[in-house]
Order: C-alpha cells, then sequence, then structure tokens
C-alpha cells in the first residue's frame, strides 16, 4: 500500500464551508450510534474535525481517536489496514466517512482490522449516490403523519471519478449497496444493519455486530 498522504489541510475542518448542517446532523447520528450501545470503551478511527470526540468525551464515554494525519493531534497516529491494538482492545470501532479516502480494493482488509480490534460492534458511515424518493406529512408542530423513504433503482450507476478525495461511493459502478453490503457481510459479521439518514441523503450508516 503507497505511504500516506493527507488530502486536505486542518484548517479544511474549521470552516463554515465542511461545517454545513448536514454535517451536524451527520455528527448527531454518529454520537446517537456510540451511546446507543452504551460502550465501556470505543475506538474512533479518522478524527476529523474532532467534535464527535470532544461530544463523547462530555457524555463520559471513554474514546481513543487513531488517524493517519499526526496533525489533526488524534491520541494514536495510525492508518488503516493496520492498527496497533490488540484483538478486542475495544468494545466499539466506529469509521465515519474514512473508508472512501481510500481505494475500494483496501475496503475489505480494512473492515476486517475493525472487526480484530473491536469486542462487539463496527460503525461505519460511507456516502451514499443512491437516488432516493422521501415522502413526509406533518400536521402541526409534533405529529407525523406518514413518512416513508427509499432508495430507487439505476440501471446504469456512473463510474466513479476520483476528486482527489473519494476514491468510490455507494452507488457508484462497481459499489452498489448490494456489493458493498455483500463485502461488509463477508468480512465475518454475525449481522449487519443500514440506514440512510433522513436528513442528509448522502450519508449511510451501517451497524456490524461482531459476536
Amino acid at each position: 500500500m503507497p505511504a500516506f498522504e493527507p488530502q486536505v489541510a486542518p484548517a479544511h475542518y474549521e470552516s463554515m464551508r465542511y461545517a454545513t448542517k448536514e454535517r451536524f446532523i451527520s455528527y448527531w447520528h454518529q454520537i446517537d450510534e456510540v451511546t446507543r450501545l452504551q460502550p465501556n470503551s470505543v475506538l474512533e478511527v479518522g478524527i476529523g474535525s474532532g467534535f464527535v470526540k470532544r461530544f463523547l468525551k462530555e457524555l463520559g464515554v471513554n474514546v481513543v481517536t487513531a488517524d493517519a494525519d499526526p496533525r489533526l493531534r488524534p491520541d494514536t497516529v495510525a492508518n488503516l489496514p493496520e492498527l496497533p491494538f490488540a484483538d478486542r482492545s475495544f468494545e466499539v470501532a466506529c469509521c465515519f466517512e474514512v473508508l472512501e479516502h481510500m481505494p475500494y480494493d483496501q475496503f475489505s482488509k480494512c473492515l476486517a482490522e475493525l472487526k480484530r480490534v473491536a469486542g462487539s460492534w463496527v460503525l461505519l458511515s460511507l456516502p451514499d449516490v443512491t437516488p432516493y424518493a422521501r415522502v413526509r406529512l406533518d400536521w402541526g408542530f409534533k405529529r407525523t403523519l406518514f413518512r416513508r423513504f427509499f432508495d430507487l433503482s439505476r440501471r446504469k450507476p456512473p463510474v466513479h471519478q476520483f476528486d482527489g478525495e473519494h476514491y468510490w461511493e455507494i452507488g457508484k459502478r462497481g459499489t452498489a449497496l448490494p456489493q458493498v453490503s455483500l463485502a461488509i457481510k463477508a468480512v465475518g459479521f454475525v449481522d449487519v444493519t443500514t440506514f440512510r439518514v433522513e436528513e442528509d441523503p448522502w450519508h449511510r450508516f451501517f451497524r456490524c455486530r461482531v459476536r
């Protein structure tokens, strides 16, 4: 695997262009996915802005961060698919909006490494450009009468072009959701569930149980 080279400068995470409303919605789901498991220890691979770690720490969650870019000041400088932790060092390993920054041929190796260091769960999020339909009917401020969100089929998915950051995305040719889901299950997780964020459908989450 080629030596790691940062794709963006640390200042990238400090701008309002990055810190969008949709980004903070994704942060909420990341935090929710972690806290609903009530873990004793968490590994976050890919620190980004550091917001998720800081918030989880405020909630009393024991979080260790790992990132390949030392300028982001992670707890451990490390890069997938090789992490310097013993088997099952953490109850939960999470990797949000990271794996698309690596070539897809490394995907299974990265998943296997996350599974190795996690005792119970691996949490992921990945960009998904699959077309979708969203219908919601609200009555007043707090009552939702009808809500439905579903993916739409596409006969010829587009070919992904590397944009300087993303090597691949769900919904592109060769990395449609069934293929990505199959690759995740092939690593040997007990079960895998997935959902798209209704408020930001570009982000798809996966909850993968180790045992």
